[in-house]
């Protein structure tokens, strides 16, 4: 039986596992070219941790907007559902492989939650800019 989601030391395990599978999928890394070129992975690491630590636990430790990097990443590299479901899809496995319990649970379903959210949001950004074109 494997452990439940504890602490920001499990949060870590998660992001940095998650985006191992992120950064070697085609499809995928990228999104992610700028941080790696940048050599702040591990800073942004740590901001993922801060946001699932607010998420999973309240810890108030995430201050910033979690969609607006994202809405300014969409319009240099456009998501596409297929983006979001593997992004779905690597976190789930993630958290899968290491955890069960409630907070793993709880997780992936924030997860879902918010993927579903950033998608919807982008496709009406995208309508809006056919619309007005």
């Amino acid at each position: 039986m494997k452990n439940d989601i504890q602490n920001r030391e499990d949060l870590y395990l998660i992001v940095s596992e998650f985006y191992k599978k992120l950064l070697n999928d085609a499809e995928m890394h990228h999104f992610f070219s700028e941080i790696v070129a940048n050599d702040s992975l591990e800073e942004h690491l740590q901001v993922l941790v801060d946001f699932w630590d607010n998420i999973l636990f309240y810890s108030n430790t995430y201050h910033k907007n979690a969609m607006q990097p994202h809405l300014e990443k969409n319009e240099e590299f456009p998501f596409e559902r297929k983006h979001f479901q593997k992004w779905l899809d690597f976190f789930k496995q993630t958290v899968d492989e290491n955890f069960e319990g409630e907070n793993a649970h709880v997780i992936k379903n924030r997860a879902t939650s918010i993927a579903t959210v950033m998608e919807i949001k982008v496709s009406q950004i995208r309508e809006q800019k056919e619309k007005n074109n």
